[in-house]
């Protein structure tokens, strides 16, 4: 494994246009910042409305021939970036996630395996797109259905899974034959340029992918998304910018993939095995220290097993070991930035004034970095702040209940509908949920969902579209119906 000055060394800071790391045509570049200690660990260029209209340009020049490039060649390409990130640079990956992100290295790792796994799918559905072929209803008119490439698309990723949330973009659009512009987060974008970096030696060809890291980033998405060449855009993020993008993408039409906040409450019912149900939890409430779209955000438990659960769930959200990710051991890392932490010490307070309990944690650490104690609240109200409102932190408020029927209404109630977890040994019970509760993807005795090959996506206010599975490849395909006469048999 590199030393982190020898990773730092091999990674490009420059923009990625048309198959080359260049300067941003201003030459500005500005600071990556290591969550842990605060410190400057890079500097990349900073992309100007200039430069994103100078990879627009490469893309659309570069679509006609990737579209017609036959699918099993996109596959390969695909595959072989698969190969790339499994192996040859799975631990610079880890490592490059870990130092600008924060998430421990054996998280770090998992993100890499996911992330990649997209590459392996989509290689795989890239072979499989099928058009259709038929005699309409009144028989005069055979129809052949056929399926192409929408065109050139952008994708704006968060910071919270900085790899696996371009591959699970960048799979689907790549295989069926669409260039992209990806600008990434400006918290983490060393994992976005090392992924073109691996891309460019997958063979991808000149143009299909540029890569804009910007601390401007209205001013260049704003007139990429204007550019009648552009067709697609998906996005990974708040509902708050997701609104915002749809209002610009409706001047345009452009089709929209739109990932958004989530909310997912956690709920352990009367029947649930307590013990399985506090292991799911600590998993989907600590991984990526609560910084995650589809974590566990509130808690439901019932009355009967309410004590056990939370005096066991503190056990083990106390258990945690809290530190720079690099380092051995770390269960939890930094949050991704001061105001990250600031806020979740605010709902955090806020709670408690109102009378919420922290039975573990509950306060900022102090040093280096931007660290917040795992916490456990109860006492908590069910309209409080911190029970409506997106944590992203490593923070667990628990509400009691007794009535199933109530508790779909209350969690019904909530404007957005992402992903959700519940634990119980009723069937029937579980059936009648999944119909029920206005959530687009549920967790039944597990704290893990998340696969390539199943679609991703919410409900309501948490978006629109599906990413992932046989869905996945769908939203980069345009379906275009021809009518001929139909054969006349003698």
């Amino acid at each position: 494994m590199k030393t982190v000055s020898e990773l730092l060394a091999s990674i490009p800071t420059g923009l990625f246009i048309d198959g080359e790391f260049v300067d941003s045509e201003s030459g500005e570049r500005f600071d990556v910042l290591n969550p842990a200690t605060g410190e400057v660990i890079a500097q990349v260029a900073n992309a100007s409305p200039a430069d994103g209209a100078r990879a627009m340009d490469c893309a659309a020049a570069a679509q006609e021939k990737w579209a017609a490039t036959a699918p099993r060649v996109r596959a390969e390409i695909l595959r072989r970036a698969f190969d790339l990130m499994n192996t040859t640079y799975r631990d610079d990956l880890a490592m490059i996630m870990t130092l600008e992100m924060g998430k421990p290295l054996p998280q770090a790792d998992g993100e890499v395996t996911y992330g990649a796994e997209f590459f392996r799918w989509f290689s795989e559905e890239a072979a499989r797109i099928r058009g259709d072929y038929f005699r309409v209803p009144e028989g005069h008119i055979q129809a052949i259905v056929v399926r192409r490439p929408i065109g050139p698309c952008i994708f704006i990723t968060p910071w919270n899974f900085p790899l696996a949330m371009a591959t699970r973009k960048a799979g689907p659009a790549f295989a069926a034959g669409n260039v992209a512009l990806l600008k990434p987060s400006e918290d983490t974008p060393l994992t976005a340029l090392f992924f073109a970096k691996i891309m460019k030696e997958a063979g991808l060809p000149d143009g299909v992918l540029a890569v804009l890291p910007t601390l401007r980033s209205p001013e260049v998405t704003g007139p990429l998304l204007q550019d009648s060449r552009m067709r697609k855009l998906s996005f990974t993020g708040s509902t708050r910018v997701g609104k915002a993008l749809l209002k610009e993408c409706a001047d345009n039409v452009l089709r929209t993939s739109m990932e958004l906040g989530g909310n997912a409450p956690f709920i352990v019912f009367e029947d649930a095995d307590v013990d399985l149900a506090v292991q799911s939890a600590l998993m989907t409430k600590m991984r990526n220290m609560g910084q995650a779209c589809n974590a566990a955000d509130h808690f439901f438990v019932h009355e009967d097993v309410y004590d056990e659960f939370t005096q066991k769930f503190a056990a083990a959200i106390g258990s945690q070991t809290v530190g720079d990710g690099l380092e051995s051991g770390v269960d939890v890392g930094p949050l991704i930035s001061e105001r990250q932490l600031n806020g979740v010490a605010g709902m955090v307070d806020r709670a408690v004034e109102s009378g919420a309990r922290a039975l573990t944690g509950g306060a900022r650490i102090e040093g280096n970095g931007f660290f917040y104690q795992p916490t456990l609240l109860v006492d908590v109200a069910p309209d409080a702040e911190i029970m409506t409102d997106e944590i992203f932190g490593p923070v667990a408020p628990v509400v009691k209940f007794n009535d199933e029927k109530e508790l779909v209404r209350m969690v019904n109630e909530d404007t957005v509908g992402l992903g959700g977890y519940f634990h119980t040994k009723d069937i029937g019970r579980i059936l009648r949920l999944a119909e029920q509760l206005e959530i687009g993807m549920l967790g039944v005795n597990t704290g893990t969902i998340s696969n390539a090959g199943a679609p991703f996506g919410g409900m309501k206010q948490s978006g629109m579209g599906r990413e992932g599975g046989k869905e996945g490849i769908e939203e980069y395909l345009e379906t275009v119906y021809v009518g001929l006469p139909a054969p006349v048999f003698d």
